[in-house]
This record gives structure tokens, C-alpha cells and sequence, in this order.
């Protein structure tokens, strides 16, 4: 009888990268609205050339504790797996997050993918206990909020 390699993860480990002062600045003392994440969105990937996917996870008193640059894309599409988004979220004990992505056209039109990922997300964070708040879009000048459309 052949016994099988057993592996036993002790220890995961994340990479933390200081934010650059100027985010700091910007970084809202806690979110009270869509509005106040949406404005510290755009300052981060507003600008961005590709589609940029980002997770805002949030403590309890809704501060952000972690921003995760969770997918970098192409112009026009960005790959999302609810596994990678609530990855920072569970290794940093934050029991909600908001998700964020660019449309680089400047256009912050929702598509049919976008409202499919964010149900999607929501659904999985229902499952595992970590509560989806919101999803955004946004761009340099503008942002929309899917749950203040009704579609999360």
C-alpha cells in the first residue's frame, strides 16, 4: 500500500504594500455612501487605459482596511472570480467589501456582465458570510453605483 503525500498549509502569506501618500489624502475616514466610495475609486483607477478590478474591504466601522487591485484587464473586458475577490477579504477578517471597476471609454453604462458578476458575487459572499455592499463603475469624471440602480 502506497501512502500519499499529505501537505499541510500553515501559513499563508500576503504581501502588503504601503499606499502612496497621495491616496492617503484622499482615503475617506469611513464610508458613509456610495457616493464617498465611488470618489475614492476614480482617484485610483479612474485614469487607468484597461479595466482595472478593485476590492475595497471594509472593518466595522466601515473604514477601508484593504484595497486589493484584485484584476488588471484588457480595454474592454476584465476576468473576475469570486474566489480572488473574497480572497483579501477573508485573510483580512472584513466581514464587507465593495467592488469597483473602470471603464476606460470614460462611459460608465453598465453592461448585461457587469450586473451577472456583481450577482454573482453577491450570491458567493451570502454563501461564505461576507457581504457584498456595493459594485461601481467608474471613470475620470464619473461613477454609478449598481445597488442604487436596484440591480444588487
Amino acid at each position: 500500500m502506497k501512502l500519499e503525500k499529505i501537505i499541510e498549509i500553515t501559513r499563508i502569506k500576503q504581501k502588503i504594500k504601503e499606499v502612496e501618500e497621495i491616496y492617503k489624502s484622499i482615503l475617506p475616514e469611513r464610508i458613509h455612501s456610495s457616493k464617498d466610495a465611488i470618489e475614492f475609486a476614480k482617484v485610483l483607477i479612474g485614469d487607468e487605459d484597461r479595466e482595472v478590478f478593485l476590492v475595497l474591504c471594509l472593518n466595522i466601522k466601515n473604514e477601508i482596511s484593504v484595497v486589493h487591485r484584485c484584476h488588471t484587464g484588457s480595454l474592454n473586458a476584465s476576468v473576475v472570480h469570486p474566489r480572488e475577490v473574497f480572497k483579501a477579504a477573508i485573510l483580512n477578517n472584513s466581514g464587507t467589501i465593495l467592488v469597483a471597476h473602470n471603464h476606460p471609454s470614460g462611459d460608465c453604462q453598465y453592461s448585461h456582465e457587469d450586473v451577472v458578476v456583481s450577482k454573482r458575487l453577491m450570491d458567493a459572499g451570502e454563501l461564505i458570510g461576507i457581504e457584498l455592499l456595493d459594485s461601481l463603475i467608474v471613470s475620470q469624471k464619473d461613477g454609478v453605483s449598481l445597488k442604487e440602480l436596484g440591480f444588487i
